[in-house]
């Protein structure tokens, strides 16, 4: 027999440990890739509803700026009560599904006013699902 002769390295078990442990890693960076992906697309959209919020809230404010000037839009509705308070109502788009709905109530003599409505509300239809996906058996 050759003496000098060697047998392979063993390299079964902890070949398998490493690339299982490396399996791993690439999995969890994955998950933390979809992640982060997922809270940036959130963090953008709701970035986009509070500034479309705010833009549709300076507009009411803008109306209302103007009715205490004694300038009513053609936009605004306006109804007077039996004790000489007068009400207006308006209402300013925020998205294609929600609007900024305003009622100001102004006394007799135009000097006090009560915000009687200021009122984010949902105007998209809403349709249920007819069918639950439920196992049958």
């Amino acid at each position: 027999m050759d003496e000098n002769r060697s047998s392979p390295p063993a390299v079964g078990g902890s070949s398998l440990l490493v690339m299982f442990a490396v399996l791993c890693l690439v999995i969890f960076a994955l998950l933390s890739l979809s992640t982060m992906t997922a809270d940036v697309s959130l963090s953008q959209r709701s970035a986009q509803a509070v500034a479309e919020y705010y833009a549709a809230d300076w507009e009411a404010e803008r109306i209302l700026a103007l009715l205490r000037q004694g300038q009513v839009l053609e936009s605004v509705e306006e109804s007077a009560a039996e004790d000489g308070t007068v009400s207006y109502r308006y209402a300013v788009e925020i998205s294609g599904s929600q609007e900024l709905r305003v009622q100001v109530d102004f006394d007799k003599d135009r000097i006090h006013y009560d915000i009687a409505q200021w009122q984010q509300v949902s105007t998209g239809d809403w349709q249920p699902e007819e069918e639950l996906p439920v196992y049958t058996g």
